[in-house]
């Protein structure tokens, strides 16, 4: 199987055969009404593979489970963990849960799209950074809150946005 296109983004093959082995290995009947119990942890899969759950991936877990494409994609939309939309490598959520929206989130999300030059959902077009905003990161008392990859920022100001990113910026 040759690399797969997949919105502008070539995928090679041991991707798929990656996801492929691990659907195997889940031994599933597409006869078994309960064949869907496993399609969660392999979205999980397939997104820590591919970085986002693009439309052919769906497409192509859909047939191995012997779904629709519709039940895919609801699963998908469903549950916020999961994105069909390219992320960078530095992933940037301002939390806009209750808390942190009164504590001035919004104008944190705000400098950091000016900083960045994107708008929330987009990523950078060297792809080095991606900013989407949340519901709430359960860290309200520290609010308003900002996470980047896995490491959490606390009573972030629209001013402290700049220096935040300086250990990202220099870490290209």
């Amino acid at each position: 199987m040759p690399s797969v296109d997949l919105q502008q983004k070539a995928f090679p093959y041991e991707m798929f055969r990656e996801l492929e082995s691990y659907i195997k290995h889940l031994n599933i009947d597409p006869d078994d009404p309960r064949r869907k119990e496993t399609l969660i942890q392999t979205l999980h899969k397939a997104q820590r593979i591919f970085g986002y759950l693009p439309e052919p991936v769906q497409r192509y877990i859909a047939d191995r489970y012997a779904i629709s494409h519709a039940d895919v994609s609801g699963v998908i939309s469903f549950y916020n963990y999961f994105t069909t939309t390219p992320k960078g490598d530095v992933q940037i959520s301002v939390c806009m849960g209750t808390a942190c929206y009164v504590t001035g989130a919004e104008q944190v999300l705000k400098e950091f799209e000016r900083v960045l030059g994107i708008e929330s959902g987009q990523v950078t077009e060297d792809a080095k950074f991606s900013l989407d905003s949340l519901r709430c990161v359960g860290a309200c008392g520290l609010a308003p809150v900002v996470m980047i990859n896995d490491k959490v920022y606390g009573k972030v100001r629209p001013d402290s946005v700049r220096e935040i990113l300086e250990d990202y910026l220099v870490q290209s």
